[in-house]
């Protein structure tokens, strides 16, 4: 069944790039969580994203909000990201796709996941559901629900 907006948001725990493991759990009940997934590392429009949330960043903390960004690349291809763009918020690995399934964000035909974004509240529903991202703009889309 598609996730919907409301509904409580599926757990995971998944390899950050600091090489710790994050769960969505252990932010219910303290922050919003901004949950993105793309495509792949180091791409225009992952880039521009992912870049976009970086510069905003502050404003999204502002809001008691954090940022996790997932896609299916490793852990090491994150960290090279993560370090040529700055990024200052963690990248997820989700080798095989399970969370971006989970999320309704994978696309078997190409073997990664969809520009989808999900708001997840401080309880841990879904606020809000972007199911089809533009990199351009998005992050302040996601200010706007926040």
């Amino acid at each position: 069944m598609p996730l919907q907006e409301g509904s409580p948001a599926p757990d995971f725990s998944l390899k950050a790039t600091d090489g710790s493991t994050v769960s969505l759990s252990q932010y219910k009940g303290k922050k919003n969580v901004v949950l993105y997934f793309y495509p792949k590392d180091d791409t225009p429009g992952c880039t521009k994203e992912a870049c976009s949330f970086r510069d905003d960043i502050s404003q999204i903390t502002a809001k008691d909000a954090v940022v996790l960004g997932v896609s299916v690349d490793d852990n090491d291809s994150h960290k090279a990201f993560t370090e040529k763009f700055h990024l200052n918020f963690p990248l997820l690995s989700d080798m095989g796709g399970a969370v971006s399934k989970a999320y309704d964000a994978f696309r078997p035909e190409k073997g990664n996941s969809a520009r989808v974004t999900a708001v997840i509240d401080k309880e841990g529903k879904i606020k809000k559901l972007f199911p089809q991202v533009n990199p351009e703009g998005h992050s302040l889309e996601v200010l706007k629900v926040l």
